[in-house]
């Protein structure tokens, strides 16, 4: 490999609609993983994430606000920076489509197209998505409505500019077909090819006149120029291109990986080739096409109402936790199912189990049989080649499967490490060896394998878990430098003849899993319902609070906590699993007039699907539901 050889990576600049949810934050933690394994293997790395801040979208929002486009965006870039801080995204280049070498870059690309013919000036009457900010034919329309998000779309008739995409069909479909790795994985080449090129382009519309919130078309400043053009002009405008100074552009363009997901795949791979042709540049090495964080079968949204926040299981979990969790759960480019019970699960065994219990018990047999300072016993016996090897060839390994973008089998193989280590001390049983004056060379060499090991393990996660190397290397007192270089991991018995640890907290505490999924369902409850801010009159009604009669109550065998209610609420009953076990028995439950919400996003608890909520006041460990103290009907509304 050419050390300090540049490499160029970008997500796709996000829409600031509203806050950010747990899918947006995959993509993202994926290219800043991507971004920190090259940094590791030696690479020159250039990481660009950014905003797309113009449109028709923003604007309604804005004023629905009473703020001006470039307040309201100002305030989600704020939050979308913090998001990032929160996941440790290390990003090199934060661009957003308001600045000033944006604006200046994206007018100088369309005068050049225009200048070329590449742009002509007609009449646009046709479909139009406001919140994809996406043109449609009435083909590519699903049933009457937008594809893409399935809201309607506006009829759209005005005097525009149009960039000749069809003129660029041909080149497009044979650099597609001729390049393997263009377009990844090759479900999304098939879909392009199959679904679009074969299908003919048509010329694109690239201006609005009815849109006040874009950048303006410096010869015809009643156009704005539409978003798509604006947006993906970004890869290049954030290195200077057309600029007095591009010598960012000529040392890292072509851009080696544009990650983005499936829904925009057809701008990155058919619209912004055609784009760089007309310019005269080269195309992107790789466009690569991840799939979507499902809840329910349906993808997260905030129009859905299935949105998962982010920095709620941050805070509680640590940033490596859920970075570890998103790319060891979804296998890269497929779409996976998110749910709290997974992510938990995950935490407990992998993280708790395997990883923490590795650490702990290894520092902690040092420890107790060596008084924190192991003596020196390093060398290579017939008993420990196994393992040695298996370590040595595991950065091999990841390697491997990093450098074709399969994430959670770069994990899967360094767990494989981890957990026949764990294996190793069970077979070898220090906790025997140490009854044996005898064996205490070979205690002592049993010990000093783990810790390479775990020396080991720290530096092949660091891309995937940047902060939990640092708390390992602190129990192990190991400084930064050679011993944790990524090609160290190649090498055993780099540690001290002697090792001195620390004792420290437990990397990842086990979760008590019933409690914490009730826990969760409490902090949505409260999120999406019970919030402290002032609401308006509208966004109490969209509450749907009823009378119910609990007709049964059940406990639940798997839980101490959980009871199974049947609630009638006139015109249908509903199953809602509450956690109200240790303070109503099933019994004093049955009868009972209670108040209901009803349209709450369902959730399994314990594998029980609940269907609502019953509401409750606690203060401290009492807790009261809330009934009514006369005979209503069931379903009755609660105004």
């Amino acid at each position: 490999m050419n050390k300090k050889q540049p490499f160029y990576i970008t997500t796709p600049i996000y829409y600031p609609s509203g806050h950010m949810h747990i899918g947006h934050s995959y993509c993202t933690v994926l290219a800043d993983t991507i971004a920190r394994y090259k940094k590791a293997r030696g690479f020159d790395v250039l990481f660009i994430t950014g905003t797309d801040e113009h449109g028709q979208k923003i604007e309604r929002i804005a004023k629905q606000n009473n703020m001006n486009p470039k307040e309201y965006v100002d305030e989600i870039v704020k939050d979308t920076k913090e998001l990032w801080s929160l996941f440790n995204i290390d990003y090199d280049i934060f661009i957003r489509t308001t600045d000033a070498k944006h604006i200046v870059a994206v007018q100088r690309i369309f005068n050049k197209l225009y200048e070329q013919g590449d742009i002509y000036k007609g009449e646009y009457s046709g479909l139009y998505c406001t919140p994809c900010e996406t043109f449609f034919t009435e083909r590519q329309l699903h049933e009457g409505n937008c594809p893409d998000c399935g809201r309607d779309v506006e009829v759209t008739k005005e005097e525009s500019y149009f960039f000749r995409l069809s003129a660029y069909r041909d080149r497009i479909l044979e650099y597609m077909e001729s390049n393997e790795g263009f377009l990844i994985p090759g479900t999304r080449k098939n879909e392009m090819i199959n679904n679009f090129l074969k299908q003919g382009l048509e010329d694109l519309a690239v201006t609005r006149t009815s849109v006040d919130w874009g950048i303006e078309v410096s010869f015809d400043p009643k156009h704005k120029i539409y978003v798509w053009i604006d947006a993906l002009s970004n890869y290049i405008s954030a290195l200077g291109y057309l600029s007095d100074d591009d010598s960012i552009y000529k040392k890292y363009w072509p851009c080696d990986l544009h990650l983005v997901g499936k829904e925009i795949v057809r701008f990155h791979a058919i619209i912004w080739p055609a784009i760089l042709m007309a310019l005269g540049e080269e195309l992107p090495k790789t466009v690569c096409g991840h799939g979507w964080l499902i809840i329910d079968g349906n993808k997260m949204s905030k129009s859905r109402g299935n949105v998962i926040d982010p920095a709620v299981l941050v805070k509680r979990y640590t940033t490596d936790a859920v970075r570890y969790f998103l790319l060891r759960e979804l296998s890269f480019g497929k779409d996976g199912n998110f749910t709290n019970e997974a992510l938990i699960k995950r935490i407990n065994s992998d993280l708790a189990n395997d990883l923490g219990n590795l650490v702990s018990r290894t520092t902690g047999m040092i420890i107790k049989y060596f008084n924190y300072t192991l003596i020196d016993a390093r060398e290579r016996t017939e008993f420990d080649e196994d393992l040695i090897r298996l370590a040595i060839n595991t950065s091999l390994k990841v390697e491997e499967h990093m450098d074709i973008l399969a994430f959670n089998d770069a994990l899967i193989a360094i767990w494989d490490l981890i957990t026949k280590t764990n294996k190793y001390a069970d077979l070898n049983e220090p906790w025997m060896l140490v009854k044996d004056a005898s064996k205490k060379a070979r205690l002592a060499q049993v010990l000093h394998v783990m810790c390479e090991v775990i020396r080991i393990v720290s530096i092949l996660i660091e891309p995937f878990m940047p902060n939990t190397p640092t708390q390992i290397y602190e129990q192990l007192n190991i400084e930064r430098g050679e011993k944790t270089d990524w090609d160290a991991a190649k090498i055993f018995f780099m540690l001290p003849h002697t090792i001195k640890v620390s004792k420290s907290s437990v990397l990842f505490p086990r979760i008590d899993m019933e409690k914490e999924l009730v826990e969760l369902a409490h902090i949505q409850q409260d999120k999406d319902i019970l919030k402290d801010e002032l609401i308006s009159i509208e966004d109490f009604s969209k509450l749907s609070l009823r009378i119910g009669f609990i007709k049964e109550a059940q406990e639940i065998k798997k839980s101490k906590k959980l009871l199974r209610l049947k609630v009638d609420i006139g015109t249908q009953e509903r199953q809602i699993v509450s956690g109200i076990a240790l303070k109503y028995s099933p019994d004093e439950l049955v009868g009972k007039r209670v108040i209901v919400l009803l349209n709450l996003m369902p959730v399994k608890l314990c594998g029980e699907l609940s269907e609502g909520m019953i509401l409750a006041a606690s203060d401290g460990d009492e807790l009261a539901l809330l009934t009514v103290d006369k005979d209503i009907k069931y379903g009755a509304k609660v105004r």
